[in-house]
């Protein structure tokens, strides 16, 4: 009896301290995907029809969130293009590796053959390469950036900040859709389209007007054979990737719209999710790295929960 009472007391106490280590232990920390996915209704936004491209390829849906608060002046007249079906039967005529696709009219350059813009085109815009921060909700991310003073998001928007200037302005991350233009800086009107599908050319900052950035879709571009040296531009009409139509999507039957939501950057998810990126702890990373770069910081999208 003795003995049965006492190896019962001594696993009691075993099981007490066992507990107490567990009570000790640091609770497992959450991946980005499980706080992504337990993020509440709250933190997620939805896409807005009336600032949304459909870029239709017949390989399928690219979809596209214009930016008309760092850029209205080509916003306008992108959205003007798009109602005009301006780039409806044209093509991706450059693939450049590790740098960007572009589109619009190869043979914009000959009068000839250029295809004429829609009605209320504008033919001269300014350059929109930065605007004021004032009014502006800036998400700071704490990392230090190589090319500017801070680093965050504007409206879901990779963004970089100078608090000296007072400007702030869209990153060239990957899958940020911008004005293509000659050697004036006022030389782009939003007809020449580029997407970024290489490593981030930061350099580009400041030097052209970014309207947006791809927000579903990217595969479809990032996947386009790629041009000959030095810029990727094809030799041969056949080589280029046809486009279908590019549509505001407000413009697109309810029916036939893709329904999305994006993780608001000012929540307490996408925070949490951008700090488990930035120190992994999982059994695969062995040294957290203490920082993130902004343009490795994906902004999280959804199609909406059935109601």
């Amino acid at each position: 009896m003795r003995t049965t009472l006492l190896c019962t007391a001594l696993l009691a106490l075993l099981s007490a301290n066992l507990h107490a280590e567990d009570a000790k232990q640091p609770p497992k920390r959450k991946s980005a995907k499980e706080i992504i996915d337990a993020a509440p209704a709250s933190a997620w936004r939805d896409l807005d029809p009336a600032n949304t491209l459909y870029m239709e390829l017949p390989t399928g849906r690219v979809i596209v969130e214009l930016a008309p608060g760092f850029a209205p002046e080509h916003v306008a007249n992108i959205k003007t293009m798009a109602r005009g079906g301006f780039w409806d039967g044209l093509s991706i005529y450059r693939s450049q590796d590790n740098f960007v696709v572009q589109f619009g009219d190869a043979d914009g350059d000959d009068k000839a053959k250029a295809k004429p813009f829609p009605a209320g085109t504008k033919q001269h815009l300014p350059a929109e390469f930065t605007r004021s921060d004032k009014g502006v909700h800036f998400d700071r991310l704490p990392d230090v950036d190589g090319w500017a003073p801070q680093v965050g998001f504007v409206d879901g928007m990779p963004a970089a900040h100078d608090p000296k200037t007072g400007k702030s302005w869209i990153a060239h991350c990957y899958g940020v859709l911008g004005a293509g233009r000659n050697n004036p800086p006022d030389s782009s009107i939003g007809a020449e389209l580029y997407v970024v599908i290489g490593q981030a050319p930061r350099a580009l900052d400041h030097q052209l007007t970014v309207v947006g950035r791809v927000v579903k879709g990217m595969e479809l571009l990032s996947t386009i054979p790629r041009g000959p040296d030095p810029m990727g531009f094809y030799e041969k009409p056949e080589q280029r990737a046809p486009i279908v139509s590019i549509k505001l999507a407000s413009d697109v039957p309810q029916a036939q719209r893709t329904p999305l939501q994006l993780l608001r950057t000012d929540s307490q998810a996408f925070i949490d999710a951008t700090e488990a990126r930035r120190n992994r702890v999982d059994d695969f990373y062995t040294v957290p790295a203490g920082h993130i770069d902004l343009c490795n910081v994906a902004l999280p999208v959804r199609t909406p929960p059935a109601k």
